[in-house]
């Protein structure tokens, strides 16, 4: 068993309260889990209304899904309209860790 996960810094483009902020991010955290099959949510960075930390996770018989599925997720968010991706920190272990 492999567990992958990965923190995705992203900086909005044209938000100018917390409420649009949910309205851009909704959606996108909605497209994530629902395309590539993985846990997703806002991590960090609630309060701040252009910065986000979207993080994903999922579970993989071999570390090559888990690593397929995050770069998807990566590329998808790289090039989501709207938001510039700034950083990306990631991770894959196996459950014998």
């Amino acid at each position: 068993m492999w567990i992958g996960w990965m923190e995705c810094d992203v900086l909005l483009g044209d938000v100018q309260s917390l409420k649009e902020k949910r309205s851009v991010l909704r959606p996108v955290v909605a497209e994530v889990r629902r395309r590539f099959d993985v846990s997703v949510a806002e991590v960090e960075f609630q309060e701040l209304h252009r910065r986000a930390v979207i993080g994903a996770a999922l579970v993989a018989a071999d570390r090559a899904h888990a690593v397929e599925v995050l770069d998807a997720v990566e590329r998808y968010l790289a090039y989501r309209p709207g938001m510039e991706l700034l950083s990306v920190r990631r991770r894959t272990v196996t459950g014998d860790d």
